[in-house]
C-alpha cells in the first residue's frame, strides 16, 4: 500500500526542501540542480501532488507507466523523462509524451527517436558497472553514440549515469562522466539518486532523480 506521505503535496513538499538543504550542504546551487522527481510504481494522485508541491520535471522507468500517466495528466504541464532501458518497439508511444528520454544507450535507439520525434531531446546512459544486466554505454562508445544521435537532428542534452552503489566507485564514476561531458560540450550530468545525491552534486551533477526522498518507501508488492 503506498504511504499516505507520496499523496500528500504538503510532505512532498517538505520532502523537497530536505532534497534541496542536501543539494546546498554538499556545495551545489539549488536553483542549477533539476530534481526528477520519480514516481516509478506510484499513481497518478502521486503525480498530481508532485505537480501540487512544485515538482515539474517527473521521471519514470517503465514504458506503460509513463504512457498511462502522461496521458491522464496532460492539464499539468509536466516534462516527462523516460528513465528505463528503452526498447526500440515502445518508442513510437513514449515518442509524443517524453521530454527528455534518458537513458540511450545504442545508435540503433537514437535512430528510432529521430524517426518518430525529429529534433527530441535525449541524453546517454552510460554504464560503469561491467554488468551485463545493466543498461547503458561504455566510455569508449559515449562519443560515438552522440555524434550519431546529433547527426540525426536530435538534441544531446548531455550524459546520465546510475552509479554502482559503493562510495568510492560512484564517486569515481560521477567525475568520469562529468569530464566525459564537458569535453564533448554537453552541459547536463543526470547523475545521483536518493543515497548518493551528496557525492554526485560535489561532483557537479545538475540533475538528480530521486524517488524514495520525496515520496518515501514504495510497496514491495510492485
Amino acid at each position: 500500500m503506498a504511504l499516505e506521505r507520496a499523496t500528500d503535496p504538503d510532505a512532498i513538499a517538505a520532502a523537497r526542501e530536505l532534497i534541496n538543504e542536501r543539494i546546498t550542504s554538499a556545495g551545489g546551487d539549488r536553483s542549477a540542480v533539476t530534481v526528477v522527481a520519480v514516481t516509478k510504481t506510484f499513481g497518478i494522485d502521486t503525480v498530481r501532488a508532485a505537480v501540487a508541491a512544485g515538482c515539474t520535471t517527473l521521471g519514470e522507468n517503465y514504458a506503460a507507466e509513463l504512457v498511462e500517466k502522461a496521458s491522464a495528466t496532460t492539464d499539468l504541464g509536466i516534462a516527462w523523462h523516460f528513465l528505463g532501458a528503452l526498447q526500440t518497439n515502445k518508442i513510437g508511444r513514449l515518442a509524443p509524451l517524453t521530454s527528455c528520454f534518458e537513458s540511450v544507450s545504442r545508435e540503433r535507439e537514437a535512430e528510432a527517436i529521430a524517426l518518430r520525434r525529429p529534433e527530441a531531446h535525449i541524453m546517454v546512459q552510460v554504464d560503469f558497472t561491467n554488468r551485463v544486466q545493466r543498461n547503458g554505454a561504455t566510455t569508449e562508445e559515449v562519443e560515438g553514440i552522440v555524434d550519431r544521435a546529433q547527426t540525426l537532428g536530435l538534441v544531446v542534452d548531455g550524459l546520465m549515469t546510475v552509479a554502482p552503489p559503493e562510495s568510492d566507485s560512484a564517486r569515481r564514476a560521477f567525475r568520469t562522466l562529468k569530464t566525459l561531458a564537458d569535453g564533448l560540450g554537453l552541459p547536463e550530468c543526470s547523475m545521483g539518486m536518493t543515497d548518493d545525491l551528496e557525492i554526485a552534486v560535489e561532483e557537479g551533477s545538475t540533475m538528480i532523480r530521486v524517488g524514495r526522498a520525496l515520496f518515501g518507501g514504495r510497496d514491495a508488492a510492485k
